[in-house]
């Protein structure tokens, strides 16, 4: 009898475990891939505002206004071209907890990143080789596309179930707050003097690719300015490469997918250009 009570709460808790994991698994846009996100966004977007804010405190905004406008405008029309996208397909609910902010900080580094809810930083150490607005959309196209795609909170997490084991993670996170942030300041690592997330996987970054090609096309920038923004980045690879490139690995592989990627890219950005 009792095995049999046993095999019944056995039964109850793994169907129980197979509801909330279906009830939390979401479909990334344009990609289709069913992902398991867990973590509420609006606790990732907090801890991404904190973040970022305390960021900002160390360093200083650049005085270059013409980069810094043109940041602006190029973060603005590649954010409200992904509303509009998503709000077309009923999708707004995944920016529901949104705001956007472009800032382009000092710094020698070569590197851009996204927090989650939109806070975008980039550093002026890499715009020689974004060159231009079209160059400039190739990189925070795709940085925002991490964010819409919500692969911080897929990362966190795969991170969150593993420490958690069998405990509920909403318990956990309310229960563990102290650990809750460190997987995310072990996600999301920014410091002052290095200033880059930790690497994504290399799923997440084609995803990413091909998402971030299509919102820039969407905002009327050429999608084929990725490959030759890609390619002068790939070819600075030496004994020291840039920050941006150890998170956002390019290689021959990596061009040869978007290229693969450009004909859908290239279908919006010939319905979209101004």
């Amino acid at each position: 009898m009792k095995k049999r009570n046993f095999l019944i709460i056995s039964i109850s808790s793994i169907s129980f475990i197979l509801l909330v994991l279906l009830n939390n698994c979401s479909t990334i846009p344009i990609i289709g891939r069913k992902q398991l996100t867990l973590l509420p966004e609006s606790e990732l977007v907090s801890m991404g505002v904190t973040n970022y804010r305390g960021f900002l405190d160390t360093m200083p905004l650049s005085k270059d206004v013409k980069n810094s406008q043109l940041l602006l405008e190029v973060g603005n029309n590649i954010s409200t071209a992904v509303e509009l996208y998503l709000k077309q397909n009923g999708l707004e609910k995944r920016l529901k907890d949104f705001k956007w902010e472009f800032a382009l900080v000092e710094s020698n580094v070569i590197n851009a990143w996204c927090m989650p809810g939109g806070k975008i930083c980039f550093y002026t150490g890499i715009l020689p080789y974004t060159k231009n607005a079209d160059g400039m959309a190739v990189v925070m196209g795709h940085e925002i596309a991490h964010a819409v795609a919500r692969h911080g909170n897929e990362r966190m997490t795969q991170q969150l179930l593993a420490i958690a084991g069998g405990a509920v993670l909403t318990q956990f996170i309310k229960d563990k707050p102290q650990e809750t942030q460190s997987v995310f300041l072990n996600v999301f690592s920014v410091s002052a003097q290095v200033g880059i997330l930790l690497p994504y996987s290399r799923k997440h970054e084609y995803e990413a690719d091909r998402l971030g090609l299509i919102f820039m096309a969407m905002a009327g920038y050429n999608p084929e300015e990725a490959v030759k923004f890609w390619t002068r980045m790939s070819e600075m690879s030496g004994s020291k490469p840039p920050a941006f490139l150890s998170t956002h690995p390019s290689d021959i592989k990596r061009i040869a997918n978007m290229q693969k990627c450009m004909p859908e890219a290239m279908t919006y950005y010939n319905k979209y250009k101004k």
